[in-house]
């Protein structure tokens, strides 16, 4: 396997959904073995170790779960249908485990189950730069860019590691560009103001720790237009992104009934449940976006409709 032929591979890797919501179980099972990798020198790892470090990951980046009870072995799903071309699944007497295998944490458990990716693909990525470009597509395929540092942060990587790859341009050529000028038209529909919080800083005349917030994900075919734009500070646009924020087609703010804080400052949040959101100048958000962003990102108590 070349490098080339990786992150081919990891480029098709199935979008796996659950009851309509958008699964990122296999990609944050991957991220979480090539940390491993790059940490320890191997993706070995039997289920019982994998299961409360990626479900947590699956719990903070994914949708929420209708039922709180399966939440610790969320990891389950992603362990047993990782895609074989780079994955090896075995039982404790070392005999393959089929795609077939029931989703099961108990059952994975008492069957010794144990992982590894391919030795080609682990020798691939013992190189810094085609760790970083495959690490690299894998969140530029699954999330959004402002959940980049959160990743890492939860994952343990430096984001530093990640500028190591080359340009990808030639393996993503199926992978839908941004369009230019997109950024610049949120931010003027917006008036250069947080449509949450009405945040409107500049420096020198340009503004700072603002950002054009895509409410229905760029890589979950969210078009590049105002109607599936906000302008949005940097900490409400990550806030958005994780689904502590969300909307209402009403366009008023809502906030998750998960998020908590234990400072003045952050208890501020909550202040914002129910308010107007900010209007732009033309365009509203579109509510087929906005219920989109309300299924697949925000944090319900339970995954409620």
């Amino acid at each position: 396997m070349r490098q080339d032929e990786l992150l081919r591979a990891l480029s098709a890797l199935r979008r796996a959904q659950v009851g309509g919501q958008r699964a990122p179980h296999k990609p944050l099972l991957l991220l979480w073995l090539l940390t491993r990798l790059h940490r320890s020198g191997s993706s070995a790892v039997t289920y019982a170790e994998a299961e409360g470090p990626v479900s947590r990951l699956i719990n903070d980046f994914g949708p929420a779960l209708a039922s709180p009870a399966r939440t610790p072995e969320r990891a389950a799903m992603p362990f047993v249908h990782l895609e074989r071309t780079l994955w090896d699944l075995r039982d404790a007497q070392g005999t393959p485990l089929p795609p077939s295998t029931a989703e099961r944490g108990g059952l994975l458990r008492k069957a010794g189950a144990h992982g590894r990716l391919h030795p080609a693909v682990e020798m691939l990525c013992a190189d810094p730069a085609t760790l970083a470009s495959v690490v690299r597509l894998v969140l530029e395929e699954h999330f959004t860019p402002s959940l980049t540092q959160p990743l890492c942060d939860a994952l343990g990587l430096q984001p530093e590691t990640l500028l190591a790859g080359g340009d990808l341009r030639e393996v993503l050529v199926r992978r839908r560009a941004r369009r230019a000028g997109f950024a610049e038209e949120v931010l003027d529909a917006y008036r250069h103001a947080c449509a949450v919080c009405g945040y409107d800083g500049r420096l020198a005349g340009r503004s700072v720790g603002l950002e054009a917030a895509h409410i229905r994900w760029h890589s979950h075919h969210g078009p590049d237009t105002v109607t599936n734009g906000l302008a949005l500070c940097a900490l409400h646009h990550t806030l958005f992104d994780l689904g502590a924020l969300g909307l209402t087609t009403e366009l008023r703010i809502r906030i998750s009934p998960l998020y908590a804080a234990r400072s003045q400052a952050g208890r501020c949040l909550h202040t914002l449940q129910g308010r107007p959101l900010a209007q732009p100048d033309h365009h509203s958000p579109g509510p087929d976006h906005i219920r989109w962003h309300h299924r697949q990102v925000f944090k319900h108590a339970t995954a409620a409709a």
